[in-house]
Parts: C-alpha cells; sequence; structure tokens
C-alpha cells in the first residue's frame, strides 16, 4: 500500500509545473541569483522597456508538459522604489498573482523585485516579453488604477481556464490585465469574450490520469473549468498574442550565461 501511494504521488506531475509561488527554497547562491536578476534588469532597462512580461522556471524544466517552457509570469514596471535606508531609487517592480504556500487553492496579489522574483528558480532563465511603448503606457495606468486588484479571483488552480472565471493562475491573470489596460475596461464578461475570440491558450499535453489524479490528491489543482480539451495560458501564447495583433516589440529568453534567444 505504502509503494502504491508513493507510485501515486510520483504520477502527479501537473502541479510541479505551478512554480507561482514566492520564498521558495533556493537553489543557486545568493550571489548568482543576484547578478542574474541584474542581468534581466539591465537588459529591460536597454530595450527602454518601462513595462514588460516576465517568466521564470520555477521547477524541474524535466517536469514540464510538452510545449509549456514557463512555470510563472507577472507584469514587471519600472518604478521609484523606497530603500530601507529612506533613499528612493528606480528599478523594476514586479507585480505577482502568487499561489499560498499553505492553502494552495487560493492566491493573493503580491510586489516584489527581481532577487526575490528568481530566488527559487530551478533555472537561471527568464522569458522577458516587452509590448510596444504604447501598450506599456497603457499597462503602467492599468496597474496605477488597481485593475489587476479588480480583476483578481483568489480561487486559485495551476491549470486555470482562461477562458472563464472560475478559477485563476498567475498567466491568467497577466493576460485579464493585459487585456484591461489594452482595452481600457474591468468588465469580465468582455475580457472574457475578447479572450475566446482572440486568444488562443495551450493545451496541456499530459496524459488525462495524471490529470485526474491531480484533481483528486492535490489542492491547487482542478480542470473543473475546462470542457474535454484542458487549456491555459502560458508566457509563451501570451507572446504569440501579442505578436499576432502587432503590440509586440520584442520577446527574448535571457540565461546566465547572457545567452540572448528571439522568442519569435
Amino acid at each position: 500500500m505504502k509503494n502504491l501511494f508513493i507510485s501515486v504521488l510520483l504520477l502527479i506531475s501537473v502541479p510541479s509545473f505551478a512554480g507561482s509561488q514566492s520564498n521558495g527554497k533556493a537553489q543557486f547562491s545568493a550571489e548568482n541569483i543576484a547578478n542574474f536578476a541584474k542581468q534581466v534588469e539591465h537588459y529591460a532597462a536597454r530595450q527602454g522597456a518601462r513595462a514588460f512580461i516576465i517568466s521564470r522556471v520555477g521547477s524541474d524544466p524535466d517536469s514540464l508538459p510538452r510545449g509549456i517552457n514557463f512555470t510563472h509570469t507577472a507584469i514587471a514596471i519600472y518604478s521609484q522604489i523606497s530603500l530601507k535606508s529612506g533613499k528612493k531609487a528606480k528599478g523594476y517592480v514586479i507585480h505577482n498573482l502568487y499561489q499560498r504556500g499553505k492553502q494552495p487553492h487560493i492566491s493573493d496579489l503580491v510586489t516584489d523585485y527581481p532577487v526575490d522574483f528568481f530566488w527559487g528558480v530551478h533555472q537561471l532563465k527568464a522569458g522577458i516579453t516587452i509590448p510596444t511603448p504604447a501598450v506599456q503606457q497603457k499597462l503602467i495606468e492599468a496597474i496605477s488604477n488597481g485593475s489587476n486588484k479588480m480583476l483578481h479571483n483568489p480561487n486559485y488552480s495551476v491549470i486555470s481556464n482562461p477562458m472563464n472565471n472560475q478559477f485563476q493562475n498567475c498567466t491568467e491573470h497577466t493576460l485579464l490585465v493585459l487585456n484591461s489596460a489594452i482595452y481600457k475596461t474591468t468588465n469580465l464578461t468582455r475580457l472574457y469574450a475578447n479572450n475566446k475570440a482572440y486568444f488562443k491558450p495551450q493545451v496541456v499535453r499530459t496524459s488525462p490520469f495524471k490529470l485526474l489524479l491531480g484533481n483528486v490528491f492535490v489542492k491547487g489543482v482542478s480542470t473543473a473549468d475546462h470542457g474535454s480539451k484542458v487549456k491555459t495560458a502560458t508566457f509563451t501564447t501570451i507572446t504569440n498574442y501579442l505578436n499576432d495583433y502587432g503590440l509586440l516589440y520584442k520577446s527574448v529568453t535571457l540565461n546566465a550565461q547572457g545567452k540572448i534567444t528571439s522568442n519569435i
């Protein structure tokens, strides 16, 4: 019986691509994480990015379903930051939806900084998608106006369906805030109608058995909001969405060695 239980746990791979919790255990030295975070900031600054979409690899890459390359997505805004010394500085503030560690079926909106964002990653690799300057400005205004808070649904599922509001994960929330900025609305009916009309989600390519086990055994995993196919929003599908409608300036993947790979 014990061996059967262990086997069941090993089969449940769906939650492994969440990577959407804060304060994960560091897999790299503090110096390496800080250096990488600075690389990301410097790259974004060189592009003149005032607002961009950022992703990380918060789980073992080998455990991710095919076609899913990142596990957590958020919005970074160039902002004035109050330091502990009382001084002010300019830098990127990251606006996240994080899954609660002890209540994985619930999420919170949390702001942090690049070092915090990359603290628990399994790879020092970042997805960076920079919208056009006009969309960047709209994103800044949307965050400033609290649209991200108005659009937050705390009912969390790792593989939430971006075509309805039954559950929400970090990437669906990012997509909603992005579309709220573009369309200048927080009306959920309209936003989800636009998702259905224009956004192409990612099919989650993992076995139905694993999805069923995730539903049964793991809080924070549900397919109740899906039909016959399980589809979710990802960093890649958001990037493709912006590119399809002429709203993308640049999208790259950056690694710790400084290698920059175009995502489009």
